[in-house]
């Protein structure tokens, strides 16, 4: 009888260890070490499991120099929705794995039914349903008006049953929702175990690199946000979504974590409507529905959004503290980032908040990562301290130094232009990001320091 190994891995970052401890000295995470089942030692079962698993079935194993590898494109074909593909990269690329997480209710199993239903008229489509029943989800299917004549639905949990039919019906597009409730025979642990959701997703990946069928598996998400289960499950997929929404906003937002055909850091938006999920044609639009009156502490911003800009509110709060250590709060910027360029502030620009509490706000539930919105953070605080409302026409971008320099930030042509779009009459942006060309309609005051950006409200 083959000997069954086990070995004892991290559930936050994947690492693995002889013996179970109470910390993982890796990432410091407490009581997240489980033990794991890796199977049995039997050589030849290993070596047919993992044939073909970075490439199709029967490739010609030989090494080759780099020169030799041929550069055309990866094919691919339309999901039938637009910010899903700009999201993907582009489209759906035939023997990928693409994992989409978010928190219940965000909309993912919506969003694939609507696009499977779409599929499944143009070739053959299977969604494997392992938590609803099959009258679930002809029942969304129906309220959403989807025309599911032609969509193939299976209610499975076995990845080996699930692999079988898939290899007789030939699909090729498959879901699997949800990778949690999925189980391999061959490992002796509960479904949804780090042991069952490791050794399923290895299962189906490979299925899908040696059919060339896309794949997509919908992931659970932890209090925190982060997708659940074990980490090795981002290494092992190539594209790696997160839907995003509040319960008390209609609009959600599909971002790319990570992607192997395309850019990271994508972003789409979608509506969550009575006739499911739409998508929004101009996303800037929803994120600046401002009043009719300016108000202090507000003010408008450019970010970067994979291949677009974006124009986001930034809205900020400054009120006398009664406390001895005053409060930093900051909702979709980086809070560390908040305090160190308050202290630029109050070095290069004369004024003090260490007395005052500060709040900091990204209208829409956007999350802003990039360095380009210190400017516009910095002039919303000046703005709500001196209770001076800023120009409902003016926008703001750029990065401030430690020394109180305004950098330039990248695409920052394409910022400016897609702000005149909305119709901006005015712009503060860093010196060197003023175009060469004076842009119709709007007026572009270039800055090199903190004190000109001040001056120039």
């Amino acid at each position: 009888m083959a000997k069954t190994k086990t070995a004892f891995v991290c559930n936050d970052c994947g690492a693995d260890y002889r013996k179970w401890q109470g910390q993982c000295s890796a990432c410091g995470a407490w009581n997240t070490i489980t033990e794991v089942r890796l199977g049995s030692d039997a050589g030849g079962v290993r070596s047919a499991r993992f044939e073909g698993y970075a490439g199709g079935a029967g490739a010609q194993k030989k090494v080759v120099s780099l020169s030799e590898v041929a550069l055309e494109e990866m094919p691919r074909f339309s999901s039938g929705s637009a910010e899903l593909d700009r999201v993907l990269g582009g489209g759906l690329v035939p023997g990928s794995a693409v994992l989409i997480g978010g928190h219940p209710g965000a909309g993912k199993s919506t969003l694939l039914l609507q696009t499977m239903c779409h599929l499944a008229a143009q070739m053959p489509a299977l969604y494997i349903t392992g938590e609803e029943s099959l009258q679930q989800v002809a029942m969304r299917a129906s309220r959403l008006g989807l025309k599911a004549d032609q969509l193939q639905m299976l209610s499975e949990t076995a990845v080996e049953t699930i692999c079988d039919l898939a290899n007789e019906l030939r699909p090729k597009v498959i879901v699997i929702d949800s990778i949690q409730v999925m189980h391999v025979t061959d490992v002796q642990s509960a479904p949804g175990s780090v042991s069952q959701v490791r050794e399923s997703a290895a299962f189906l990946t490979r299925f899908a690199k040696q059919t060339g069928t896309v794949l997509f598996l919908v992931g659970h998400v932890t209090k925190d946000g982060s997708l659940a289960g074990p980490k090795v499950l981002e290494h092992m997929i190539d594209c790696s979504l997160q839907l995003e929404g509040s319960s008390d906003s209609r609009f959600r937002t599909l971002r790319s974590h990570k992607n192997r055909f395309g850019a990271v850091n994508e972003l789409g938006v979608f509506a969550m409507l009575e006739n499911g999920l739409k998508e929004v044609k101009n996303p800037s639009s929803i994120f600046l529905s401002r009043g009719s009156e300016p108000s202090p502490g507000s003010v408008v911003m450019v970010v970067w959004e994979g291949t677009r800009p974006l124009l986001v509110e930034l809205q900020a709060l400054v009120d006398e503290s009664h406390l001895s250590n005053p409060r930093r709060v900051a909702v979709g910027l980086e809070q560390n980032r908040l305090a160190m360029l308050l202290a630029v502030l109050n070095r290069h620009g004369g004024l003090m908040t260490g007395d005052q509490d500060v709040f900091v706000n990204v209208v829409g539930g956007v999350k802003v990562l990039e360095t380009s919105a210190d400017l516009a953070l910095l002039l919303a605080v000046v703005s709500s301290f001196r209770n001076l409302a800023l120009s409902q026409e003016l926008m703001v971008f750029g990065e401030v130094g430690l020394s109180g320099e305004i950098r330039p930030v990248p695409n920052g042509q394409e910022r400016i232009r897609e702000a005149s779009k909305h119709g901006f009459k005015r712009a503060i942006v860093p010196i060197a990001n003023v175009p060469r060309e004076p842009v119709p309609g709007m007026k572009v005051v270039g800055v090199k320091t903190l004190s000109e950006a001040l001056d120039a409200i």
